[in-house]
């Protein structure tokens, strides 16, 4: 474990596309396999022996306190803007934490399956990744030719994807959390992903792709997906 290492779980969003599921549960608490989403990668956190880690609610909020006790160093953020404000509300809301910290910036609403993508450690900040042949309209990181990510952002082809996991070093998330508070003093950051921030930083921040595998980490965005991994879904979700 690294001194000073910490995570932050993004749990604010409404999970729209995944109802009705949703409707009474927020989606990181959702089951596959009989295990919540966020359970899965509060599990791998632990087991790289991080004690420090933030969850940002929102929606149905409440829901989540149990992992204050059940997980010892697990504490609650609530974002107060998560329903009026894009998810650089969630960054926002845990910048005071973030600051000057190495942390596991992630997604809650991910199925970890393989927790060894925790592992090792980090010469640089970096974004998990899973490399796309093709096209893809979905957030996809460019790289110059010493592997530096020089935009993040919708549309690409041949790119490494974003999976919803990333790792800021003390000096970037210094930068980052800094750029978050300084954003918000203009107009227009009501819409923005935290990630928006982030590429209009890149020329301040060091950061490359992690690569992961398929099956190491899925990101679950509907019943239809769900139901793929896990057949028996209604069974565990009563």
């Amino acid at each position: 474990m690294i001194k000073d290492e910490i995570a932050v779980l993004m749990a604010a969003g409404m999970g729209t596309r995944m109802r009705p599921l949703t409707e009474r549960m927020p989606k990181p608490l959702v089951k596959v396999k009989g295990t919540p989403m966020i359970e899965t990668v509060i599990s791998g956190l632990k087991k790289r022996g991080i004690s420090e880690i933030y969850v940002v609610v929102g929606y149905l909020g409440e829901q989540f306190s149990y992992l204050e006790n059940k997980y010892p160093g697990l504490s609650i953020i609530r974002n107060t803007e998560y329903e009026t404000i894009n998810n650089i509300s969630s960054i926002k809301a845990a910048t005071s934490v973030l600051r000057g910290r190495n942390a596991f910036i992630c997604e809650a609403d991910l199925f970890v399956s393989d927790a060894s993508i925790f592992d090792g450690e980090f010469e640089k900040s970096c974004y998990y990744g899973k490399f796309v042949k093709g096209h893809s309209d979905d957030w996809v990181f460019d790289l110059d030719e010493s592997g530096r990510i020089t935009r993040v952002g919708k549309v690409g082809d041949d790119r490494y994807n974003m999976c919803g996991l990333s790792y800021f070093l003390i000096g970037d998330s210094k930068i980052l959390a800094d750029a978050i508070d300084e954003r918000y003093t203009r107009p227009g950051y009501e819409d923005m992903f935290w990630d928006d921030v982030v590429n209009e930083n890149l020329d301040k921040l060091d950061l490359t792709v992690n690569p992961v595998k398929d099956d190491q980490i899925v990101e679950i965005d509907s019943v239809a997906e769900l139901s793929i991994i896990d057949p028996d879904y209604e069974r565990n979700n009563r």
